[in-house]
């Protein structure tokens, strides 16, 4: 929720093309009204309502801001692919009678607002046939960056890190690897006053703690086999706070550098649950641009290569963007846009509802 990434694609050749990019910023009192609806409690759905009708128009003007930057119309865009903002995720696991995961961003302000063609709701689908309706980019990354020569690994390091395996030949497969950046960050907001740590040069200054590691890593999640995606509903503040008691000796510095270490730990772990050794791992999302991440995963992947998604063509923070415009693409064409190997579903489907602009 640091800010909306918009950005105009290009998907008429074999590869996509990007033509434009904008970050739109979510104003402080509409993320401090999601903020408190992550996390279960006392629900409000007024404030439900009111988020998802205040981030819709949020999301409206960083397209109509995006397309004037850019000097194009609406009526050069086919469509919008706006995944919203997630703020409940309960895919099919343990203690789930019920499975759902639920975004906001009304797509139906969206497409009025703008005049083009909205795609949204992408996950609820996958859900519907049994499946996790996460990690929803391994499709993409298999119709971009898949290799005949080398099996790759995509990884991309956002709030939560995910993973997908990009055999040259085989079946592909993905799954969450854990917490990405979003306890980083969160610790970072709290004990620093910034939204993130820049380069990772907080935790790089300091040790990080082998035994709250190992605490961290007894999460359920983590021990859980694949398919299976996760969200701020397992890792978050109260959680890590919850999980630091008996460590009063530990600094946040040293707590910030535990964290780094654990987000690294559990890519590792999960390249580990892989079927055959992996020549190549690509990262994308807001984990390429933390150095000290970088190194700290370049090093424990050896002697598989680490780079980011530059290297293929599309810079890592604008990934999940065209990944989202693609899928939006599928919909609109009725092609699958899911894969039953990764999420679990019962077949491929479909994602999405669409909303005419």
């Amino acid at each position: 929720m640091d800010g909306i990434d918009a950005a105009v694609i290009d998907l008429s050749q074999d590869k996509p093309c990007v033509i434009a990019t904008h970050e739109h910023p979510i104003p402080k009192n509409l993320q401090d009204a999601i903020t408190p609806l992550f996390l279960p409690g006392k629900d409000n759905i007024d404030a439900l309502g009111s988020a998802d009708q205040q981030l819709g128009e949020c999301f409206a003007e960083a397209v109509i801001t995006l397309l004037k930057q850019a000097n194009l119309n609406s009526e050069q865009i086919v469509a919008i692919g706006s995944h919203g903002q997630t703020v409940r995720h309960r895919p099919p696991g343990v203690n789930t009678p019920h499975p759902f995961t639920l975004q906001i961003g009304d797509p139906n302000i969206i497409a009025a607002r703008t005049g083009i063609t909205t795609v949204a709701d992408f996950r609820r689908r996958d859900i519907a046939f049994g499946g996790q309706a996460a990690p929803l980019a391994p499709a993409f990354h298999q119709a971009m960056f898949h290799s005949a020569s080398h099996n790759r690994a995509i990884i991309n390091i956002g709030g939560i890190g995910n993973i997908t395996y990009l055999p040259s030949r085989g079946k592909i497969l993905g799954f969450d690897t854990g917490p990405g950046n979003g306890l980083l960050d969160a610790w970072t907001i709290r004990h620093q006053n910034q939204p993130f740590d820049r380069d990772g040069q907080w935790a790089s200054q300091h040790t990080s703690s082998s035994a709250l590691l190992a605490v961290l890593k007894s999460h359920p999640f983590l021990q859980r086999l694949p398919p299976k995606s996760t969200g701020r509903e397992d890792f978050n503040l109260p959680w890590l706070e919850q999980q630091l008691q008996g460590f009063d000796n530990l600094n946040p510095g040293c707590v910030q550098a535990t964290l780094l270490q654990l987000t690294t730990e559990t890519i590792v772990d999960a390249i580990l649950l892989l079927p055959t050794h992996v020549d190549e791992i690509f990262i994308c999302g807001g984990g390429a641009l933390n150095k000290a991440l970088m190194t700290s995963l370049t090093e424990r992947c050896k002697p598989s290569s680490v780079d980011s998604t530059t290297s293929l063509g599309i810079s890592p923070e604008w990934v999940e963007a065209t990944a989202f415009a693609w899928l939006a693409r599928q919909t609109i064409a009725r092609l699958p846009g899911n894969v039953p190997a990764v999420t679990g579903a019962s077949k491929p489907t479909v994602l999405g509802g669409i909303y005419l602009g």
